[in-house]
């Protein structure tokens, strides 16, 4: 693989656990009863649960960025992440539970458990395994870096329009439906 496309995944993912973890830790309350709606961990461990899984967001960014000795760990960390909270997910719709809060959103923006969110999850599981390609060496040029930053910054808008849409998806089949 060429570096940049290297340098492109682990970053555009670097910068989605740097965001989720920040939106959790701006209203670990809010995420914890989010959490809690899951009814897959114990209440009382919760909390404990939460803040985990808010660090294992942030270790995940730092092995990303990190040294090249740990190529490996950010990506299988990420997938991991990412299966996780596809496989939570999962265990709801099976249970027919759909109208819980995902708790993958920004404080206040409440998003529905939907077969989108899994099919996300699991589409970025893959699109971090991705970096677990050898990478071609070759020198890095400035266009490069501006390739990287085009991308990346390419990358977070198409996302953020996604997750806009799939937040607005349970209010646009209401209106639909009274149309």
């Amino acid at each position: 693989m060429d570096p940049v496309a290297d340098i492109i995944v682990r970053a555009a993912l670097a910068l989605l656990f740097a965001l989720a973890a920040m939106h959790k830790l701006r209203d670990m309350a809010g995420f914890r009863t989010a959490l809690a709606g899951y009814r897959l961990v114990p209440a009382r461990l919760v909390g404990a649960a939460a803040t985990a899984l808010a660090g294992a967001e942030l270790s995940t960014v730092a092995l990303l960025a990190g040294s090249p000795a740990w190529r490996s760990a950010g990506p299988l960390a990420a997938a991991a992440l990412l299966l996780l909270y596809g496989g939570a997910v999962a265990a709801n719709l099976v249970r027919g539970r759909r109208d819980i809060d995902c708790g993958c959103g920004a404080p206040g923006a409440r998003r529905p458990l939907s077969g989108w969110l899994l099919a996300r999850n699991t589409t970025l599981a893959a699109a971090a395994l991705v970096a677990l390609l050898p990478v071609a060496p070759r020198p890095l040029l400035w266009l490069d870096a501006l390739t990287v930053a085009g991308a990346v910054a390419s990358l977070a808008t198409m996302y953020a329009a996604t997750e806009r849409l799939l937040t607005n998806l349970p209010g646009m089949a209401r209106v639909r439906g009274a149309a």
